[in-house]
């Protein structure tokens, strides 16, 4: 299994509006193409204005096939530009689970698996 770490720095001010925004229009074209959430997440303590979102990928193949479908819908062509704008900067990461993870790769990757189109 492959997790994509997705950290946003949102502009001061803006994290509910952009968790709005998620939540009511981009949410539902994610889970559509994207895959497997694990979960969204807001900082409390540490750097602030942070949303950090996991999603799963049995491998590297299904992480770069699922983006390039999100990125060619129409839908997700339209939500960028309103998500973009509440975004101060971005990191991106592709974690790999480690051989003693509860997140190992024999079992989620099955999991993933049954999530794919």
């Amino acid at each position: 299994m492959i997790v994509e770490e997705r950290i946003y720095r949102i502009r001061p001010g803006k994290t509910r509006n952009y968790l709005k925004l998620v939540k009511e229009e981009g949410l539902a074209i994610q889970e559509s193409i994207a895959g497997h959430l694990i979960g969204y997440f807001v900082s409390e303590i540490g750097p602030l204005n942070d949303v950090v979102h996991m999603w799963g990928y049995a491998d590297f193949e299904e992480t770069m096939r699922r983006r390039q479908k999100l990125a060619a819908d129409p839908r997700w062509q339209t939500s960028i530009p309103k998500l973009t704008a509440l975004i101060e900067s971005s990191e991106n990461r592709l974690l790999l689970p480690t051989d003693f993870s509860p997140l190992n790769r024999k079992q989620t990757s099955r999991r993933c698996r049954n999530n794919r189109e």
